[in-house]
């Protein structure tokens, strides 16, 4: 293909498509991203002596005798629940909890690899929140942290919030906190490199679901002004006349009494005139938001699209209409939006503290260290934010939560600055040399040939 073409709608989206045939084929030759193998020796039989009865009731006795020693005793300490109930998968909806299992899998790998976090796949049969409630808090003894994902919205709001007040464990939905985390983090570079103060933007926020709701709380908190923020749902811009949504979405009601201070009507076309950036997780594009919205923002103009597979508008149509800067969710542009930059370095510092919970605090934490990250290896238009390949930025971040955590007086353990970062690096580090020596010795086998 021509470098100077630009491609065509048909390509990008076959382009969208082939790790999804390529995916169909991992999944049945590996049947399934993730197993269990041993933490501890086993030099010969005897040591299952000491591993299971009689030995192991002497460690059963020290936790009874101090909780917390379950912590240094068992694998608590680095084991996550990645908890689903199968109703919004990848943007594919309820397709139920046996279909969101390979998710659930491929993150429990991607926590692995890029957090060294052991991750367990843990798909519900039940859609009621009770249930998923009870179910999390019934599960805490034996994880250090909980991963909710793919839950839909409104409950999704409604668990995290209890879970968070009622668990004695970290509770994170990965949907709001880490797209929160991620996005901020590149928002508070892109604003750098066009010069614009966040308390003085006007920004819009497109689609009013868990992402955008948990975005527009972090944006907040990182200095963006709550008069300043617009967002708009499938059926217009929010303002205290949206009154029905009193009643039928209580925290979108919120935004509506407190964003908007303008009261501009209307919707996404009339919310962008006069903005400065735009963070879009809508209706997968593209024409989602069209060339003549964009022309109508402010000079250096900040557009995030994040829809996946294809964007709100595609990049190329937004640089043209004026945009300075541009970003998807995307792994083939410039600029990728992902989450998978967030939670395996904010669980790694949240286990290595034994934190009690993830604060919103220790999220924007995370948020300036991926912009920090960015920042020594050098900003522009095209790089705002590191890409998961950039192994060192994980336990930088890590520090950054973690430090955060025992700052907050919500860390079981306390460390250091350098201890912090010596502890991740050496685990992260670990977890990538443990794949690539079992896919060295045949332990995981090789890749199938794909078309």
């Amino acid at each position: 293909m021509d470098e100077k073409r630009q491609p065509t709608k048909e390509e990008l989206i076959a382009k969208a498509n082939k790790p999804m045939m390529a995916s169909r084929i991992f999944h049945e030759f590996y049947r399934g991203a993730w197993e269990v193998v041993p933490a501890g020796a086993v030099r010969d039989f005897q040591d299952f002596a000491i591993w299971y009865t009689p030995g192991v009731a002497q460690s059963c006795l020290d936790i009874k005798e101090d909780r917390e020693k379950v912590f240094t005793s068992t694998r608590k300490w680095n084991t996550v629940a990645v908890v689903t109930d199968g109703t919004r998968v990848l943007g594919l909806g309820d397709i139920g909890p046996e279909a969101g299992l390979p998710v659930m899998e491929g993150k429990a790998l991607l926590f692995k690899y890029l957090g060294g976090v052991d991750a367990v796949p843990i798909c519900l049969g039940t859609k009621d929140p009770e249930k998923i409630i009870e179910t999390v808090k019934i599960l805490q003894p034996a994880f250090g942290g909980i991963n909710l994902e793919d839950i839909a919205k409104p409950k999704c709001f409604e668990i995290l919030d209890r879970l968070r007040k009622e668990c004695d464990i970290p509770v994170w939905h990965d949907d709001q906190q880490g797209t929160a985390a991620v996005t901020v983090a590149g928002m508070i570079n892109a604003l750098a490199i066009v010069k614009k103060k966040p308390e003085k933007i006007r920004l819009v926020l497109v689609g009013s679901g868990a992402a955008n709701i948990a975005i527009a709380r972090l944006l907040l908190q990182s200095g963006i002004d709550t008069k300043n923020l617009v967002m708009v749902d499938s059926k217009g811009t929010l303002g205290p006349w949206r009154k029905e949504l009193k009643t039928q979405e209580p925290i979108k009601w919120q935004y509506c009494e407190t964003t908007n201070a303008e009261g501009i009507k209307g919707g996404i076309a009339e919310a962008l005139d006069g903005a400065d950036a735009v963070v879009a997780l809508s209706k997968s594009g593209p024409d989602t938001i069209k060339k003549e919205w964009i022309a109508k923002m402010r000079d250096d103009a900040i557009v995030f699209t994040c829809a996946n597979p294809i964007p709100e508008i595609w990049p190329w149509e937004a640089k043209e209409a004026g945009a300075k800067i541009v970003a998807t969710g995307r792994s083939d542009f410039p600029n990728q939006v992902n989450n998978s930059v967030g939670f395996p370095g904010i669980f790694r510092g949240t286990l290595d503290v034994y934190a009690r919970t993830i604060t919103d605090e220790m999220c924007l934490a995370a948020s300036q260290a991926l912009a920090d990250c960015a920042r020594e290896k050098g900003l522009n238009e095209n790089y705002i934010i590191p890409t998961m390949d950039e192994w060192e930025v994980f336990p930088k971040e890590a520090v950054a939560v973690g430090m955060k955590a025992i700052e907050q007086g919500v860390a079981r353990r306390e460390m250091s600055r350098e201890k912090l970062f010596a502890v991740a690096e050496e685990i992260i580090s670990r977890a990538r040399s443990m794949t690539k020596k079992l896919m060295e010795t045949g332990f995981i086998k090789a890749a199938p040939p794909l078309p």
